[in-house]
């Protein structure tokens, strides 16, 4: 009986692509095996589907059972197809052609996801959220609170050899897992490729600022105007009110963002861009937990990711490092300058400006020359870096520009001018902040979150 479904599905038709269909890919020629599947959906449902597969007989047979597993199918019914729900629909697999399993899966995932993102308009489902899964620990648990309804969505925002998949949020391996992991709690899954906007939105505008002299912060950008929008779109096309992710946040009464209970985890400050609007649908389950309690919460389920470590790094820079990444993708190869003290003159050599932030201290090469030096400004244009004592480095007024307030200025009490430095007591004065304690390493670049108590009540970027 197997063997018969395995060889009606590796005589089915291939190559159909219906009329209006999204189509998705995996496989190629480092496996030799390719599989393409194009799904057609209207409302909630998938209509139509067609696949064509070159390679060894299990990819053709894997190809022709994942479409006939969805076509005609409710579009979440489609979102539970797992690569062993394929290999069961072929009576099973042996271990060495699970491949063509796994191929087919991801070729499934990718075309019904780009599928619905333009397509797809489900009524609102009372009780359904959509779920922002990592694959990690706290995006589970986060998909855990929301209850049976949850419907979970990963993001693909990056693609590039040199990065290591693995320590990677949003590669296609790191997709993968949050797929099966996802299916694995028993919830459909939807997959988005944002690589276009990530890279548009997101990367090239990180390389510019590094050009200019500037610290950008990457992920204020990609939360505050491409990957929090994206998936609430998809929410709404799915019947979904909110979308949950796992940040360590809270949103208070008056709707606007506060810091989690979680002081050690907060992540605040890397939504401090999300606009009102947005805030008013998003969800986030872990705001009133600590690290602790989240990862006993996956251990009581027994998610296989409760012990996982926290990724550390930016994801585009996940298996790299910033130096590579800037020659790479930005042409900012190694390009030697002078290191100058604030009255002009050269105490050393650096690298490339680009290299250096404001505050850095570690890496100059002025180690054993007394008092300690610190980054006290950069010139891009003439490829400089000036280096001085940390009394020269501390300020008490930060220019600011792009300010955005959802509150009167006067409310404004702190500023926190780095991820992980504390609220600074302050006042606004225009365009600037004023502070009432110096503060070291305010670079240009870096967002700046404006405070009233536990409330963001307004960001800006430092000038």
């Amino acid at each position: 009986m197997a063997d018969e479904r395995f060889e009606e599905h590796l005589r089915a038709r291939r190559g159909h692509v219906p009329e209006g269909a999204h189509s998705g890919a995996a496989g190629g020629a480092a496996c030799g095996d390719l599989v393409r599947v194009s799904v057609a959906v209207e409302g909630d449902r998938v209509v139509d589907a067609g696949c064509d597969a070159s390679g060894c007989g299990a990819a053709l047979a894997a190809a022709s059972a994942a479409v006939e597993l969805v076509r005609g199918e409710p579009i979440l019914t489609a979102a539970r197809v797992s690569a062993q729900t394929i290999a069961d629909e072929l009576g099973g697999l042996s271990p060495g052609k699970l491949h063509a399993a796994d191929l087919a899966s991801d070729a499934l995932h990718r075309a019904l996801g780009a599928a619905v993102r333009a397509d797809a308009s489900a009524a609102p489902v009372p009780g359904r959220v959509l779920v922002a899964m990592s694959g990690g620990v706290d995006s589970a648990v986060a998909a855990l609170r929301c209850g049976p309804d949850a419907v979970a969505v990963t993001v693909e925002l990056w693609s590039s050899p040199e990065n290591d998949a693995e320590r990677s949020c949003c590669s296609a391996d790191a997709v993968r897992h949050a797929r099966a992991l996802a299916h694995r709690m028993g919830l459909p899954h939807l997959t988005i490729d944002l690589r276009e906007e990530f890279r548009a939105g997101v990367v090239e505008p990180w390389l510019a600022d590094h050009a200019a002299g500037l610290t950008p912060n990457p992920c204020v950008r990609c939360n505050g105007s491409v990957r929090l929008d994206a998936m609430l779109d998809i929410a709404t096309r799915m019947g979904a009110a909110e979308l949950a992710t796992g940040h360590y946040a809270r949103i208070g009464e008056d709707g606007l963002l506060r810091v989690a209970a979680d002081a050690a985890k907060d992540q605040s400050y890397m939504l401090a861009a999300v606009p009102p609007e947005l805030l008013a649908r998003l969800r986030f389950p872990l705001g009133e937990l600590t690290k602790p309690e989240v990862r006993a919460l996956a251990e009581k389920a027994g998610l296989p990711v409760a012990r996982t470590p926290d990724s550390q790094d930016l994801c585009f820079l996940a298996g790299t490092g910033r130096s590579a990444f800037l020659a790479r993708h930005g042409g900012m190869r190694s390009r030697p300058g002078d290191l100058v003290d604030t009255a002009g003159r050269r105490v050393g050599r650096h690298r490339g400006h680009a290299e250096y932030t404001v505050g850095q201290r570690k890496g100059l090469g002025l180690g054993g020359t007394g008092t300690p030096r610190y980054v006290i400004a950069k010139d891009a244009a003439r490829n400089v870096v000036v280096v001085g004592t940390r009394d020269e480095l501390e300020v008490r007024r930060v220019a600011l520009r792009d300010v955005r307030l959802h509150r009167p200025a006067e409310d404004v009490r702190t500023v926190r001018l780095r991820y992980h430095a504390r609220a600074i007591p302050c006042r606004m004065d225009g365009d600037a902040v004023e502070l009432d304690e110096p503060f070291a390493g305010a670079a240009p670049g870096q967002t700046a979150v404006l405070m009233a108590g536990e409330t963001v009540v307004g960001h800006a970027t430092i000038a």
